[in-house]
């Protein structure tokens, strides 16, 4: 062992008689920032932000719920003798997949039922919040002590010097290992700064969900091989099996927008207009 980042976790903070609850302090301020990216990004591009605005608390609340129902099914002998701690969010236990899954129901109803309102484009500023929403999330995980993996050397792991934790630890305080939701936050990091980039470059309408999709499907894929507590089917993880999808869904999405652009391209040079 050459480094490790030595760490204790914090489940709570106590401000005189007051105490929070880190878990659900960090995903409530994912949420308040990711809501007021997007509707920012809407904002600049001329969007009904009111009508955004309800879809926004819509797909949070319902995939609260839908992260929140996977992750005891699949977790179900953590609450078989306490059933009503299944309702304890604040306590940490939300699985990525079942939000995505149930975001992308709530969207394509609201594309359908509300058709003036340009698709990738809404879909653009829901990922250019759901980013920046993640990476404050993923703080939650960290001081609460879950996603976590097995014994490691490599330099980045986690020297765990105490503090409870959602899920068990080999070898005790002192023990060097995997912490998927740090590599998260560092590679959702990144992420974010490119997604402002393109925005900011204003690029065709479908590049921030392209490069979501791809970028965070591809390092959820890789870390969760790291984790030593989830699931599997086949060797992957139930989160793993969804982000084969969405790098696909990603790739497809980018060769179909190079493939409009490239074939609009000699109609731009005859100066013919193309609607979208």
């Amino acid at each position: 062992m050459i480094a490790a980042i030595p760490f204790r976790t914090f489940p709570q903070i106590s401000l005189g008689p007051v105490t929070l609850r880190t878990f659900g302090l960090f995903v409530a301020a994912g949420i308040v920032v990711g809501v007021w990216a997007f509707l920012r990004y809407a904002r600049d591009r001329d969007l009904d932000a009111e009508l955004l605005s309800r879809l926004a608390w819509w797909v949070i609340l319902l995939g609260i719920v839908g992260s929140r129902l996977l992750f005891v099914v699949t977790h179900w002998s953590e609450f078989a003798d306490d059933p009503l701690s299944a309702l304890a969010v604040w306590q940490g236990g939300l699985q990525f997949s079942g939000a995505f899954l149930i975001a992308i129901v709530v969207i394509v109803w609201f594309t359908r039922r509300y058709p003036e309102m340009p698709g990738l484009v809404v879909s653009d500023g829901i990922v250019y919040g759901l980013a920046p929403g993640l990476a404050i999330g993923r703080l939650g995980c960290i001081a609460v002590g879950e996603h976590l993996g097995t014994a490691t050397g490599f330099p980045l792991a986690w020297k765990y010097l105490g503090g409870e934790t959602r899920e068990p630890i080999d070898g005790g305080v002192g023990a060097v290992i995997h912490s998927t939701a740090m590599y998260e936050l560092g590679l959702l990091l990144p992420l974010v700064a490119l997604l402002w980039w393109l925005q900011r470059r204003r690029v065709p309408p479908g590049w921030l969900t392209a490069t979501f999709l791809i970028w965070y499907g591809a390092q959820r894929f890789l870390t969760d091989f790291l984790r030593a507590y989830d699931e599997t089917v086949i060797g992957l993880t139930g989160a793993q099996l969804l982000c084969i999808g969405m790098v696909a869904g990603g790739s497809l999405l980018a060769l179909r927008l190079r493939r409009r652009r490239s074939g609009s391209a000699p109609e731009r040079a005859l100066g013919v207009t193309v609607g979208s």
